[in-house]
């Protein structure tokens, strides 16, 4: 690697590093010296499940939900052929099959309900993850 592209990235990593610390420090500032309206507090304290919602809805479902209708189609399309009395066996859909993802998320709800540990939770699917990965061999 040549010596300006070393440069390079640890210029990178230290601006992602005072950017992040400056929008994250900032506001912690300054809200810290003011008083919030109860219901703008209340609104607020929302934000951590719907910003975790939104990326087990990317991350997860989404493609669960690809392979989901992967096996739908598959399965229409063997169809017609199996009716013609084909012999080639027609590959039937798992609909939905427990996904390694789908059990971390499952996992990590279950821990957060009887916890109420936003940690414990997300430690309890990646940890399920992590095993399910190594049990499927995905």
């Amino acid at each position: 690697m040549e010596l300006t592209s070393q440069f390079a990235i640890w210029g990178l990593i230290a601006g992602m590093l005072v950017l992040n610390f400056a929008l994250r420090f900032i506001p912690l500032a300054v809200l810290s010296r003011i008083s919030i309206p109860e219901p703008l507090m209340r609104w607020l304290s929302y934000m951590p499940i719907a910003v975790m919602g939104a990326l087990i809805a990317t991350e997860v479902l989404l493609p669960a939900l690809d392979t989901f209708f992967n096996e739908v189609r598959i399965y229409q399309e063997a169809l017609p052929y199996a009716e013609c009395g084909s012999t080639t066996p027609v590959p039937y859909p798992i609909f939905f099959m427990p996904l390694p993802g789908i059990l971390g998320v499952i996992a990590a709800m279950v821990t957060y309900r009887y916890t109420k540990s936003f940690i414990g939770g997300t430690l309890a699917g990646v940890v399920v993850f992590a095993l399910l990965q190594l049990l499927v061999g995905a």
